[in-house]
């Protein structure tokens, strides 16, 4: 079985139908990446996964047969669905440290009291533990030496592997990531696809938004194409980039045919 499958999912705001009977499915242990033009409604079905809106019709299911239709947001989380954003949303009054720390509360189970009890070891065991995950996450991503640092005194690359860390000290399963590659430099490009095969060879499953086709297809086990909120293609790397619908749609076909570089 695959770890999500989404069947026929349909969202509309108002008279504007954002998904239209969307179907796939993410295969575990691989990249799935979803691609398209601005508006087909991909940040849309992100947020339709993640229960931060709620589709008028269709399935959403993750390990085989748990439904994630009506959950909240901390409940898919707990489930084990992280993600990131479009646009970067860190705790800009926090410190590198405390963002990451933020992404582990929904492993732990202590509360403000026992927190507070002198003798409350299980919430100290879970404090170290949560430290220390961070901690090897910070190293992972090349930002342990600014631990103390507040996350606005980062650069915008290294903001992008602060969010990437805060999502991954949740421990997930599935890993969502919207545009993770938008703004880097060739390098940061270049390091970003070699941690998600990283990631991906120990065992994490990606769904990944993305609009830098020197990206999407190296590492991507599978593509899924929407546009104006509908599946007009998937399946391997190489069928997506031959398929005549989504050069029209979204890679940019010219006149003779020819596809635009790195295409």
């Amino acid at each position: 079985m695959p770890l999500l499958r989404l069947e026929r999912i349909t969202k509309r705001f108002g008279g504007l139908v954002a998904l239209s009977e969307v179907s796939f499915s993410v295969e575990r242990g691989s990249i799935v990446s979803l691609i398209g033009p601005n508006g087909a409604g991909k940040t849309t079905l992100f947020n339709c996964v993640t229960g931060v809106i709620r589709p008028e019709a269709g399935s959403i299911r993750f390990e085989e047969e748990e439904s994630l239709m009506g959950l909240t947001p901390h409940q898919v989380a707990e489930l084990g669905i992280a993600r990131t954003f479009q646009n970067i949303r860190l705790f800009a009054n926090m410190s590198v440290l405390e963002n990451v720390l933020a992404g582990t509360y929904v492993r732990t189970k202590s509360g403000l009291l026992e927190a507070l009890w002198p003798w409350g070891f299980a919430a100290h065991q879970e404090e170290r533990w949560a430290i220390d995950r961070s901690m090897r996450l910070l190293e992972q991503l090349q930002l342990a030496p600014f631990a103390d640092h507040l996350a606005t005194a980062l650069s915008y690359g290294q903001q992008r592997r602060l969010e990437l860390a805060r999502a991954l000290a949740s421990d997930p399963e599935l890993l969502l990531l919207d545009e993770p590659a938008a703004g880097l430099t060739y390098q940061e490009r270049q390091e970003l696809m070699a941690f998600l095969n990283r990631l991906k060879g120990q065992g994490l499953t990606v769904l990944l938004i993305e609009h830098d086709m020197r990206v999407v297809m190296p590492i991507s086990d599978w593509v899924v194409v929407l546009d104006d909120g509908a599946t007009i293609a998937q399946g391997s790397p190489k069928a997506v980039q031959e398929d005549p619908r989504v050069i029209e749609a979204y890679l940019g076909a010219k006149p003779d045919g020819v596809r635009p570089h790195g295409v």
